[in-house]
Order: C-alpha cells, then sequence, then structure tokens
C-alpha cells in the first residue's frame, strides 16, 4: 500500500540523514537544550519581579495554551517532513519558506551566546586559586575604591550599609568589568571593558583561549551529527542536575536562605494587573523552551516516524518548567545567605543575567566555607548548561544547510568539512566579542538578533501557516497517524486562534514599549542602534520578502500562482495518495477542505 510504502522512504531518507540511536538520546538533547541558563538566571528574578509566587499563574497558563501546543506542532513537522527548518516548511508550504530561512538567521546570532560559556570558563579556571580573585581588594586590578567581604554582618543597621555599597565597588564587580571613571579607563581583569562599543580595544587572549576551548567542544560533539551528540547528552544534560542538586541542598543549609526563598516565592497578587507581568511571562515561555527558533523541528527529524512526540511535549515541558522553579531556590536561597551576611535586605542583592552568574554568585560562594569547590561546582554547570544549547544550535545550522544541499553534503566527509568550516569562521568572528568592547557587541546582538519581536512574529506566521493554510485538523491528522492518539481539539483551538492573538498582542505592545539599548548609563551611539535594527529586519523580513519572491518567479495566474504556492510541495499527508482497493488514487485535498 501507498502508506506503507511511504513509510519505507521515510525510514529510507532517515536512514541517509542519521536518526537517533534510542528515544533516550532524543529525551536528553532536546531537554539538554530547552534546559539552559534561562532557567537559572532569567526565571527567578522574573518570579521575585514581578509578584512572586503569583508570577506562577500567568506563567502556568501561558505555558498551557502557548508553550505545549507550539512545542507539539514544531517536534511533531520535524518529525514528520524528516527535515530541517527550510526544507520542512518548503514541503508543508512552498509559500513560508521564509519562515525558515528567518530562523536560520537567528540561529546565526544565536551561536553568540558561546560567549557566555567562555566567560564561565575563564571563572572555572580562577576558581581553582587558593584565594578567590573576586572576593579581596589586593589585586593589580583593584582600585582605591574596592571592597572586600567585609561588612559588618551583625549589624542591624540597614541603611548603613547600604550606605557603604553605594559609596565603593565590590571586588566581584571591579574583575568582571569597568567602572566608568575618567580617562584614562581602569581596566578590570575579565572583561576589561572599553568606555563603549566605539572603541573596540585589544583583545583578551585569555578569553580567546576560552573562546577557542569552547569551539573545540563544540565540534566534536556535532562532527559525526547525531552519532556523536547523541552520545554527548549522556554527561552534558544530566551532570548539570547533578550540580544543580549539591547547590541546592547547600543553598537550604545556609544561614539567611529562608529570607531570600522568602523574597523569591512571596505571591503580590496585585502584580497579576499589571500587564507586563503578563507579557514577561509568555516571553519566558517562548525563550526557555525554544519556541520558534526552528530547533524543535530539527530535533524532532531524527525521530523515528512513529515515536510518540504527543507524549514527549508533556513531560518535556514539565521537566523545563520544574527546573527554572528549583533552580528559583538555588538562587535566592544563596542570595539570602549573602544579604545576611553584608548586613542588608535581598532586594539589595537580587540581580538577574549575566550580573547574577558572574558577580552576584561568585561573591556570595566565597563567603562559603570551601568557596573554591561551590564556586567550581556552579561554574561546571553554567557551562554544561551552555554547552547543550551551543552545539544543539550549531547543529540545527549544519542540518538545515545539509538538507538544502542532499548531493553536496551527502558525500563522504562533507559534512565534517563543513562543521569545520563553520565552526572555524565564527571563532574568528566571535574573537570580536573577547575584545574590550566584546560585552557591548553581545548585549546588541542578544537586544536586537534574538529580540522577543523575532519570536512572536515567527510564533504568529507559523500558525497561520499550519492551522489555517495547511489545515489544523490535516495537522492533527498526522499526528494521529505518528503517535496512534489525536490531540485533543484544544491544541486546534490554540494554533488557530488563541496563539495567534496573543503573538498579535504581544508584538505590538513590544513595538509601542521600545526602548533602546542602554548598559548602566551607557547609550549606544546611532549607528549601533541602526545596525542592532538590521539586525532584527534581517530575520523577521525573510518571510514576506520570500513569499514575494516565490510569488513573483511561480508561473500562471495570482490565484493559481497562490493556490500552488499554499499546498504542500509533496504528497506528505496520510490521506492523500491512499491507493482504494481498485488501485485509483485519492484526490489531493485543498487546505480548504481539510479544514
Amino acid at each position: 500500500m501507498n502508506r506503507q510504502r511511504r513509510k519505507t522512504e521515510k525510514q529510507k531518507r532517515a536512514g541517509d540523514r542519521g536518526q537517533w540511536a534510542n528515544k533516550t538520546e532524543y529525551i536528553l538533547v532536546v531537554a539538554g537544550n530547552v534546559v539552559g541558563l534561562g532557567n537559572v538566571w532569567r526565571f527567578p528574578y522574573l518570579c521575585y519581579k514581578n509578584g512572586g509566587g503569583a508570577f506562577l499563574v500567568p506563567y502556568g497558563l501561558f505555558a498551557m495554551v502557548c508553550g505545549i501546543p507550539l512545542f507539539l506542532l514544531e517536534s511533531s513537522v520535524g518529525q514528520y517532513t524528516q527535515e530541517g527548518f527550510v526544507t520542512s516548511w518548503r514541503k508543508l508550504c512552498p509559500l513560508a519558506q521564509g519562515i525558515g530561512y528567518g530562523q536560520a538567521v537567528v540561529k546565526l546570532y544565536d551561536f553568540s551566546f558561546i560567549i557566555i560559556e567562555t566567560w564561565a570558563l575563564f571563572y572555572l579556571v580562577f576558581s581553582f586559586s587558593a584565594q578567590m580573585p573576586w572576593a579581596t581588594c589586593d589585586n593589580w586590578w583593584n582600585t582605591p575604591n574596592c571592597m572586600g567581604l567585609s561588612l559588618d554582618s551583625s549589624s542591624s543597621n540597614w541603611t548603613a550599609n547600604l550606605t557603604v555599597l553605594k559609596k565603593h565597588t565590590s571586588a566581584a564587580t571591579e574583575f568582571w568589568e569597568l567602572s566608568h571613571a575618567p580617562r584614562p579607563p581602569l581596566r578590570r581583569r575579565a572583561l576589561g571593558m572599553s568606555a563603549g562599543i566605539e572603541e573596540l580595544g585589544s583583545v583578551r587572549w585569555e578569553l580567546a583561549l576560552c573562546l577557542l576551548a569552547c569551539w573545540v567542544i563544540c565540534y566534536f560533539s556535532i562532527w559525526k551529527g547525531v552519532r556523536s551528540s547523541g552520545k554527548v547528552v549522556y554527561f552534558t544534560a544530566t551532570f548539570p542536575y547533578v550540580m544543580l542538586l549539591i547547590l541546592l541542598i547547600r543553598g537550604f543549609t545556609l544561614p539567611g536562605a529562608w529570607e531570600g526563598i522568602y523574597y523569591y516565592l512571596y505571591p503580590d497578587l496585585n502584580r497579576l494587573t499589571n500587564l507586563e507581568v503578563w507579557v514577561e511571562a509568555g516571553s519566558q515561555i517562548c525563550f526557555s523552551y525554544s519556541l520558534t527558533a526552528g530547533t524543535l523541528i530539527v530535533l524532532g527529524s531524527y525521530n523515528d516516524y512513529n515515536n510518540n512526540c504527543y507524549k514527549d511535549c508533556f513531560w518535556l515541558s514539565l521537566l523545563n518548567s520544574g527546573t527554572s522553579f528549583v533552580a528559583g531556590f538555588v538562587v535566592f536561597s544563596v542570595l539570602g545567605f549573602m544579604a545576611q551576611k553584608q548586613g542588608v535586605t535581598v532586594d539589595t542583592v537580587v540581580e538577574s543575567g549575566p550580573s547574577l552568574a558572574f558577580i552576584a554568585y561568585p561573591q556570595a560562594t566565597a563567603m562559603m566555607p570551601l568557596p573554591q569547590f561551590w564556586t567550581a561546582c556552579f561554574f561546571l554547570m553554567l557551562i554544561l548548561l551552555s554547552v547543550d544549547s551551543h552545539f544543539v544550535a550549531v547543529e540545527c545550522f549544519i542540518t538545515t544547510i545539509s538538507d538544502l544541499f542532499p548531493k553536496q553534503f551527502g558525500k563522504a566527509g562533507r559534512r565534517e568539512m563543513f562543521v569545520l568550516f563553520i565552526c572555524s569562521s565564527f571563532c574568528l568572528l566571535h574573537l570580536l566579542m573577547v575584545t574590550e568592547a566584546g560585552v557591548y557587541i553581545f548585549q546588541l546582538i542578544d537586544y536586537y538578533g534574538m529580540t522577543r519581536a523575532c519570536h512572536y512574529f515567527m510564533a504568529l506566521c507559523e500558525c497561520l501557516t499550519l492551522a489555517w493554510i495547511f489545515g489544523a485538523d490535516r495537522l492533527m491528522d498526522i499526528i494521529e497517524d505518528m503517535t496512534g492518539k489525536r490531540p485533543s481539539v484544544f491544541f486546534k483551538l490554540c494554533w488557530k486562534y488563541i496563539i495567534p492573538l496573543l503573538s498579535l498582542i504581544a508584538l505590538i505592545l513590544y513595538l509601542l514599549d521600545y526602548k533602546h539599548l542602554r548598559i548602566n548609563q551607557y547609550v549606544y551611539p546611532d549607528w549601533a542602534y541602526a545596525l542592532g535594527w538590521t539586525m532584527t529586519l534581517s530575520s523577521v523580513a525573510m518571510v514576506p520578502q520570500w513569499a514575494a519572491g516565490q510569488m513573483c518567479f511561480t508561473a500562471g495566474t495570482f490565484r493559481q500562482r497562490l493556490s500552488v504556492l499554499c499546498r504542500p510541495a509533496e504528497d506528505l499527508t496520510w490521506t492523500n495518495g491512499e491507493a482504494g482497493e481498485d488501485g485509483t488514487a485519492v484526490e489531493l485535498q485543498t487546505s480548504a477542505e481539510s479544514r
């Protein structure tokens, strides 16, 4: 029968591309990718900032109506088409290929996150010092304004202690960055930050070596495709949980820990009336679930055709959100301890993002007995979280390009050479981010290249394409054919109505509330903002540009061209091409009929 023949062809295609050796590899790779830095340094801060325990209400709601449905949509598309995130859209809806090309551009910007892995490796090396260099002011890079870990923790005068903190620069801050003093600037140990992106400065050779080591790790993790990456994740995806458990147990035993946890979870229900809280919750779901970036499509494409992706999306989503919640206890128990040691309130020491990872947390671990061990545990966890996310991003890009040009990359050794070329090229390009202006460049790419606007726009386009053009019922039929279980009608409602509406509202709110990027008091020059918006448009504009180009170069009247480009490029749906008992093929259904 045609269905059996089609399944045989898919299995042959999977054999040519490679496939996960078993279900465990897929689960670990996806878990390693979706559980990343955002779970550790972004979710806990957002929870504290947006109402504590009350933030879990919008977060849980968005996980149900956006996170899980989009997770299922993308992973099932990859599993069904057995293609990367460009050719999968070509097969399902040629008019929407621009989504895939836009995701490819975002992936290139995503590579820049290797700099966090680089910084973490740099700190890991210094964590084995006899004296933590960010704990004292006796180092050559310190200034007269430096303050070590010497506040009077027995003092109940929080105002006095806070005044001391504001008048001085902590040793951890001086190790990390630059205080914008009058020229000549005072270079600090890790970043040696210049006064702005206009002053590129020299390459920091220690960071350059760490960057090289990170790209070497990436290359050997993916050079054989899923055959190598599927084995690496047995360590890189599981060991961070060991570190997280160790840090969690240690955090609970620290004095002041429960004060920090109180700040983390104390519910402020009044915050739920603030629209920004809901926008932040939706944004966090998008980032932490790796949605709209094409990653889940590629990872799902290495699955067996009959893998139960419907069940997987629930368990992996639960794992991701659960890890975020637990990480909050790890972070805020330590911040509570640090606040007690310094004799200040917890909200004084709360940080997010790099400031949490490279200033607040190292400062806190330096106050503990055996600071080398706890600091090493933390940065090893950060490195492994970064390694998974980074090599998966590179692997997804490599897979997509290989699927676009199967003849060129299907020959022996070609893929390995292409991986080497990509890793070497970006290693050289990323030397810009280990210069004295590197942090400004990274923040610019992060803020504009991978902005929330891109995610909202891609989510809107994905749902309009698959739920309205390809057909939501057709997609549900495909998932039922693959898994043996038909998804709930709730998913159809989310794909057709809820997600597009929420994505459109969030996109409009983002544009209305747009603010220029700043780092502390530093304002970027106008050319940098223009470059930033160019990065944003370079991915978003791919969708309409590609659709317009396809319409121009396809033969026929406007209506004929639109009809051809909105139909699957191949006979993919489970009802299409089915032969009856008399051998007559069933006619290809249009998207309108399938809905």
